[in-house]
């Protein structure tokens, strides 16, 4: 006698062979939609459903800008005038990286311009009037912000002094201590032929050496995305089809390729902006690739839920607030070479609106546990667009100040809105 099979059994059996045979991360058949280009689209404009912008409006925003300035003055786009922006961009936005990762855990630093100052006049001090050689007096200036970081750290872990107040007090104090140190002259002229002057300013990548760069680095990408690949497939998890792969390192190659081009026609790309990017891209990695980066975030999101699983939040929040100080200095220092010169407004005027403005407009959360490295990389390239093209109109600075804390607003608001939108969909 015969057993037969009903259709749904037949069915069923199907769909089981098929889902075992799927990747272990697919096998869900909630995610068999995922697989492929037009699942990719359809994953990708979720995300943007649920309130998982990402950088893509700070990207829409800087394209407007541009062709807006573009379009009232057919200089803005030209070789010379990126140069500059890229050269103005450099000190400020290595004092916001320090910004985005305070911001990662919910707190601020309000004294990153007077940190950035005071680093400045010890540079400027050593080498002018105590006859420092150069290497010992950037690493006094480093380590003088890298000190200031961990005062900080520790009065807030220590005390649960708010980081508002503690680094209020901070701006206060460190500005009269830069002043101090700059005695009464109050200002300092650095050698048009120091070293760190010829760096900020002189120094540009050859045009022969910077595609070599763009190629070395567009196959570092694609090396890597292949490693990651073969470890997910020993590991029988999904992959990415190599001519996707291919696809996203061949427009890497693209995007980087085209700027350098239209910077070439004139001095090139700056040394000083090329060690900005390269401080960008190690805290990336640093934040996306590392169990410490991973930490940062659990912090941000919620303390409680990191300590009770073992982080080190005591850690975290000194590690964070140094690295912000150090990169406040680091900026300073580089601040001083570019303008040769060090007084008492060095690290003061709007050093701390457009340092923090560039975290938040790039994309960083204030209510921590949600941004990049990149923000600061992008932010202040739109602060900077947006100063440069005002100033080829030949508009006052108050027009400034007034479009930029627009545009601070406006971010602010995304990212609140696309924080209700998470909360909504159950992504926050």
């Amino acid at each position: 006698m015969t057993t037969s099979s009903s259709p749904q059994q037949a069915t069923s059996t199907e769909t089981e062979e098929l889902q075992a045979a799927l990747p272990a991360d697919l096998q869900d058949e909630r995610l068999i939609a995922s697989r492929g280009f037009s699942g990719a689209v359809s994953v990708f404009t979720t995300r943007l459903r649920s309130g998982d912008l990402g950088s893509l409006p700070v990207v829409i925003g800087l394209i407007v800008i541009w062709g807006v300035f573009q379009a009232l003055n057919p200089d803005f786009l030209s070789p010379r005038n990126l140069v500059n922006l890229t050269l103005q961009s450099a000190a400020i936005g290595t004092i916001s990286i320090g910004v985005v990762l305070v911001l990662l855990l919910g707190e601020i630093d309000l004294s990153v311009g007077s940190v950035s100052g005071l680093a400045a006049a010890v540079l400027g001090v050593g080498l002018t009037q105590h006859g420092w050689a150069l290497p010992l007096a950037i690493i006094a200036a480093v380590l003088t912000g890298t000190v200031v970081g961990l005062f900080y750290g520790a009065l807030y872990t220590r005390f649960g002094v708010p980081s508002f107040v503690i680094t209020l007090a901070g701006l206060l104090g460190f500005l009269g201590l830069q002043l101090y140190i700059l005695g009464k002259e109050g200002s300092l002229n650095l050698p048009f032929t120091s070293p760190i002057v010829e760096f900020a300013q002189l120094q540009f990548l050859t045009p022969i050496v910077s595609y070599v760069v763009i190629a070395l680095v567009v196959l570092a990408y694609l090396g890597s995305r292949l490693a990651a690949r073969s470890r997910r497939a020993a590991a029988g998890l999904s992959t990415a089809p190599t001519t996707m792969l291919v696809a996203r390192a061949v427009g890497l190659a693209v995007i980087l390729l085209v700027p350098v081009i239209v910077l070439n026609q004139d001095r090139g790309v700056s040394w000083m902006f090329i060690l900005f990017v390269v401080f960008v891209v190690i805290m990336d990695i640093a934040l996306r690739r590392t169990s410490w980066g991973r930490s940062v975030f659990a912090v941000g999101g919620n303390v409680e839920a990191a300590r009770r699983s073992g982080i080190n939040v005591r850690g975290i929040y000194l590690s964070i607030f140094a690295l912000c100080s150090t990169f406040a200095a680091i900026g300073g220092i580089l601040a001083a070479g570019r303008l040769a010169a060090v007084n008492q407004s060095s690290g003061g005027g709007d050093t701390n609106l457009n340092a923090i403005a560039a975290a938040v407009i790039g994309g960083t959360s204030l209510f921590g546990g949600r941004g990049s490295a990149y923000s600061a990389l992008l932010g202040i390239i739109v602060i900077q667009s947006i100063s440069s093209g005002l100033s080829l109109l030949n508009l006052d600075s108050s027009i400034r100040f007034m479009v930029t804390g627009a545009v601070l607003l406006l971010a602010v608001t995304i990212d609140s809105l696309s924080r209700r939108s998470r909360a909504a969909h159950g992504r926050a």
